[in-house]
């Protein structure tokens, strides 16, 4: 056993509070370590657990609502029992015109919709067509007829569309169901329904949150939810140029793209090398932008804000200005003014530094020169913005805090790291984690800038080409955009890409200041 202080305190066992706080900095730090990797396998325990309780909850609720729909059609009377086969009859025959007529009108649609295209749809769903488009030679006309064919692209569309059209019809027919068993509860306690009338009323009043919602709720599962479910849906195809799904069908693979994503294999078929190799410098990258915009945008606040700055608001100003100008033109001038043929080394040449081309600055060619140029333009085009925030955060910090500090003997560094930064931590906690993530996915900087060169000949794959400055987003781009357009590896890097970020936001969630000692700070 470790001891430290001589006190017999181990930074291997559990401590009390007391114990914790005897501890020096660097044995603090070495508890917190210790104990953040002994808590692992518990949370993957305790994951796993809670895994098992989501299913059993699952089936525990689908076993409830059978046995509910059973009971319902045999207590209920005869109103209820046609309701199971006709929706909304039981609603209209009780004088709830309006509400049984949004259930029968959204039967109808279904079952419409299903005989002229919902089977047609599914039936091809399970092999995303068979019939080619070609030409068929016709004995009438005396020659080649051009027959169309199935559309892999359409099926796996409409398909998706069909099947969420059923789960829904399903959920509305539960919902008729309780209709019935909650109207027939009322009448035999000797009240009244609401009205056609009383349901809009309601709509308008106690239940406008739900109207207000609805159609923000729509938009959001149709130009959000949807779009995810479908792309991760491609993720199991073989969806390519190669394979359009018109002039060539594609096919469900199974988990064959994953497979070849986390396969070591050799040559150009490595995606797991370049998949490893892209996301360390991604992890990289993201920490670096986050964190050194962060902590230098609050140095330049402090500095600005520190008593004896003469004309703050004009070296505000000044820092403002260069956020206010567009990041496309920015980052492609600054791309420009340190190319080979760019500003610097015209500057240097005009000065005698550089006498010929070998001697010029390649700051892009190179792989180290190129991830700090990222980073160090990334720095001058994010510390404007965190600049501000941390301004107005600084100037809410009570001054009374510094002046007991010092009068404490706290020197400013104290200070800093005893007030300043974990105010600002706290304030700030969710705009880091946000902007984290919006580093994890920064196409703009890297693109504009080095377009995620330079290229790596050990990234060479199947896929196409990467660079050393590429992040999983440009190489993404790059999958799609290529001359395979890998459509299915894209989607599967966009799975892996939710993935790390879901699982990093979770993690630092729950151990921010901002969720876990608000008390602190109210």
């Amino acid at each position: 056993m470790t001891e430290y202080n001589n006190k017999n305190i181990s930074i291997f066992s559990d401590l009390n509070d007391l114990d914790y706080l005897r501890l020096s900095k660097l044995q603090a730090i070495g508890y917190d370590v210790v104990h953040f990797f002994k808590k692992i396998p518990t949370f993957f325990v305790n994951l796993f657990k809670a895994a098992i309780a989501i299913i059993k909850g699952f089936f525990v609720k689908i076993k409830d609502e059978c046995v509910d729909i059973v009971t319902t059609f045999t207590n209920g009377d005869w109103k209820t029992k046609v309701s199971y086969l006709v929706m909304g009859f039981g609603s209209i025959a009780r004088g709830q015109i309006l509400r049984g007529l949004l259930f029968l009108v959204f039967e109808i649609v279904f079952i419409v919709y299903m005989a002229v295209a919902g089977f047609y749809w599914l039936g091809k769903y399970s092999t995303l067509g068979t019939l080619k488009s070609g030409s068929v030679y016709d004995p009438i006309l005396d020659t080649y007829v051009r027959v169309e064919g199935d559309n892999s692209f359409k099926i796996l569309l409409y398909g998706t569309l069909t099947i969420l059209f059923i789960i829904a019809f399903i959920y509305t027919w539960r919902l008729n169901v309780k209709q019935n068993r909650i109207a027939e509860s009322i009448l035999k306690s000797g009240k009244k329904l609401k009205s056609g009338k009383e349901d809009l009323q309601s709509m308008m009043d106690d239940e406008f949150h739900k109207t207000l919602l609805a159609l923000p709720v729509f938009g959001i599962f149709t130009f959000t939810v949807f779009p995810i479910i479908f792309m991760i849906l491609v993720a199991f195809t073989n969806y390519d140029a190669a394979h359009d799904g018109y002039s060539n069908l594609f096919t469900w693979v199974g988990l064959s793209n994953f497979n070849s994503l986390f396969s070591i294999n050799t040559g150009t078929d490595n995606l797991s090398f370049a998949f490893g190799e892209i996301l360390s410098w991604t992890l990289m990258w993201a920490v670096l932008a986050t964190f050194t915009n962060y902590f230098l945008g609050m140095l330049v606040a402090i500095m600005i804000n520190k008593k004896g700055i003469k004309f703050k608001k004009m070296w505000r100003g000044i820092l403002v200005l260069t956020s206010a100008v567009p990041q496309f033109i920015s980052l492609l001038y600054v791309s420009k003014m340190f190319a080979v043929n760019g500003v610097l080394n015209g500057i240097l040449v005009k000065w005698g530094i550089i006498h010929d081309l070998s001697e010029y600055l390649r700051l892009w060619e190179s792989p180290t020169t190129a991830r700090i140029m990222v980073v160090l333009i990334n720095v001058w085009i994010g510390i404007p913005y965190l600049m501000l925030i941390a301004t107005g955060i600084l100037m809410n910090i009570p001054t009374d805090l510094y002046e007991s500090a010092s009068v404490d003997g706290a020197n400013t560094w104290q200070q800093y790291t005893k007030i300043t930064l974990p105010y600002m931590l706290f304030v700030t906690g969710p705009y880091l984690l946000t902007s984290f993530i919006g580093n994890i996915n920064n196409f703009n900087v890297i693109f504009l800038l080095s377009g995620g060169g330079p290229t790596n000949p050990k990234l060479l794959t199947s896929a196409g080409a990467a660079g050393d400055t590429d992040l999983l987003i440009t190489w993404l781009f790059k999958i799609v955009n290529g001359a395979g357009s890998k459509y299915y590896l894209a989607s599967v890097i966009g799975i892996m890409i939710f993935v790390v970020v879901a699982s990093l936001s979770l993690i630092v969630y729950n151990v921010m200041p901002s969720t876990r000692n608000e008390e602190d700070y109210s």
